[in-house]
């Protein structure tokens, strides 16, 4: 199959087929801001990269780590090594996923178990990064061979058996939650000795646990004691993003969840945090790339 050497045109590809696509990125594919797909995400580190953000955790990451990131989560590679930054970024069809799936092996456990201990990453032993590497180099040989859509689907599937099957061995290995792990559930002040990561924790799990209020950076600034510009400033020096696009971003990602789940678009709307329709209508098809109505009628039956 082919092999993308851009993100978009991997997305692209996955959707029209409503398979999957293989991208293999550097440098000279810039990453995204804050983005939701409607695709789920494996992202693979071969180098470069420091910090991602996803929903409201934070990953730092190094080679051989690898990450499942499903269609609801907002995710942004917040901090990033200028040097080199090589991946391997698989978009997959949720629902392609699931038909491959039986009733003794259930593939997409990779994306759906996201807790406090089976976070979005593992970090793949030496021998498990030469067999990811591996299963990549399978799909670059069967392109043009008789066969290659079998050969292609039969490649995908043994890949996702292994990577499910190493999720499971990571995850049964951790006793507790490190890296990643939710945001403190806080609504305490952030005293001045506080360090910025701190900080944005705090701010991080306040956002999210009154998402469906009215979050106004002003606001967020007198709740924690600090002023518009600082908390700004903090919160767009540790996440790369900024605290408008972050609020907006996860209240997408609940309006995909309500919406997959047979809530209307309006109930939607009103459910996460969205006082003004038509900027739930805006921001919706800015973020997803159709409109809410259309994004039910896209994904009936996943």
């Amino acid at each position: 199959m082919q092999i993308f050497s851009s993100c978009t045109k991997a997305i692209q590809s996955c959707k029209e087929t409503r398979s999957f696509a293989v991208a293999h990125l550097y440098n000279d594919d810039i990453p995204m801001k804050m983005h939701i797909h409607d695709t789920y995400e494996i992202y693979y580190s071969i180098s470069g990269g420091r910090q991602f953000l996803i929903d409201n955790r934070f990953y730092d990451f190094h080679p051989g780590d690898i990450f499942f990131i499903n269609q609801f989560e907002s995710h942004y590679l917040s901090q990033l090594d200028k040097a080199t930054h090589e991946r391997i970024v698989i978009s997959i069809d949720p629902a392609y996923l699931i038909s491959l799936s039986t009733e003794k092996t259930d593939l997409n456990h990779c994306f759906s178990a996201h807790d406090q201990i089976c976070g979005h990453r593992i970090s793949l032993t030496d021998k498990e990064q030469k067999r990811f590497m591996y299963f990549i180099h399978r799909f670059q040989e069967n392109e043009g061979q008789e066969g290659e859509d079998i050969l292609d689907r039969t490649t995908f599937m043994e890949l996702l058996l292994f990577l499910n099957l190493a999720f499971r061995s990571h995850n049964r290995l951790a006793e507790q939650p490190e890296e990643g792990t939710p945001c403190p559930d806080s609504r305490a002040p952030i005293y001045r000795n506080a360090t910025h990561r701190e900080q944005v924790d705090a701010i991080l799990s306040y956002i999210n646990q009154n998402i469906k209020s009215e979050l106004s950076i002003d606001q967020l600034a007198t709740n924690f004691y600090m002023s518009s510009s600082n908390i700004c400033r903090v919160f767009k020096e540790e996440t790369g993003t900024t605290l408008n696009r972050y609020i907006t971003a996860k209240r997408i990602t609940i309006a995909k969840e309500l919406l997959s789940g047979g809530s209307s678009v309006t109930e939607a709307c009103m459910s996460c945090g969205f006082r003004d329709y038509s900027n739930f209508l805006k921001a919706f098809t800015r973020a997803v790339g159709v409109s809410p109505k259309k994004y039910v009628a896209l994904t009936e039956g996943y």
